[in-house]
């Protein structure tokens, strides 16, 4: 497995990553992305611990906390080996301080993140959002102070625009806090806004990509074809994808895939190996956050690190 820097720190990451919101399915929109439990969840964290896939990613409102459970049970007895990736932001109750990025909210979800995924620190903590109401300078400071107090190792960011992230990083250099080093983003060969923007912010300011939904939420998998329903299984039919239907056309999206099965032919690999690998060959990112139902998903998955397209 190739790993590398995450952003503008020492942190080296693997090229691939392992996402969990397939962990729990405690509500019918997670339950269309998967509803693994914890011998499940054990076999693929192996799997993953087996190629080299160290980073773990997960989030408070997955399944309303479930996820988190069930990979820290998963992780036991391999908490000084792996990186464990989480985020705040969103709500995790009805109350009007139970959501956002300040510092109330902030310390008591960071506190239960560490509850829940039975350790004593966090690697890398996603702002999952931003927070247009909280100041700025509140989050920042308040995640440089669960830095400094050993909670959390790494600071990052999620679904930021440009200037969320820009404000963001000008604030805490001017106070010298810890910046963002990473962004989680969605980046795929069907949807690349990412590259406008965010891509040169991001070398500019060396925060590594990190992202999630690599395949689209399926539609990269090369399960959907010309003429063809949805598999009722996937999670567009389910109503569980996080990838809006209308964020390419339909004729954009069967050309795409017109190439990729050629490309498939030609080197002997998968359409969804395919389009993973020509990901990690793009400016900024650092990994790839790939999510799996099944081993043998997972299995495939992997194989897309550990050789590169050439340019033809």
């Amino acid at each position: 497995m190739e790993y590398r820097q995450l952003g503008a720190s020492g942190l080296h990451v693997p090229v691939l990553s392992f996402g969990t919101a397939t962990f729990g399915g405690s509500n019918d929109f997670f339950k269309a992305w998967g509803n693994t439990q914890v011998d499940e969840a054990t076999r693929l964290v192996n799997l993953c611990m087996n190629a080299g896939v160290n980073l773990f990613d997960t989030a408070d409102i997955y399944s309303d906390g479930l996820s988190e459970e069930i990979l820290g049970k998963a992780l036991n007895g391999l908490r000084d080996k792996v990186i464990i990736s989480t985020k705040a932001t969103f709500p995790m109750g009805k109350g009007p301080n139970e959501q956002g990025s300040s510092r109330f909210h902030l310390m008591k979800a960071c506190e239960a993140s560490l509850k829940r995924l039975n350790t004593d620190y966090i690697d890398i903590y996603h702002m999952h959002g931003f927070d247009g109401v909280t100041p700025v300078e509140e989050t920042m400071r308040t995640l440089d102070d669960l830095v400094q107090s050993g909670k959390v190792r790494y600071i990052a960011c999620s679904n930021f625009s440009g200037w969320h992230l820009m404000k963001s990083q000008a604030v805490a250099d001017h106070y010298g806090w810890n910046k963002y080093v990473g962004h989680q983003v969605y980046y795929s060969l069907i949807n690349r806004e990412y590259e406008w923007e965010l891509m040169p912010l991001g070398l500019d300011q060396k925060v590594g990509g990190m992202v999630w939904s690599p395949l689209a939420a399926g539609r990269l998998g090369g399960k959907y074809r010309r003429n063809q329903p949805f598999p009722p299984d996937s999670r567009i039919a389910q109503g569980g994808s996080p990838v809006p239907e209308s964020a390419i056309s339909e004729e954009t999206f069967f050309k795409i895939m017109d190439v990729l099965d050629e490309v498939a032919k030609e080197t002997g690999k998968t359409v969804a190996q395919i389009s993973l690998n020509w990901l990690l060959q793009r400016p900024t990112i650092s990994t790839l956050v790939i999510g799996a139902r099944n081993e043998e998903q997972l299995k495939q998955n992997l194989e897309a690190a550990g050789w590169n397209l050439t340019t033809e």
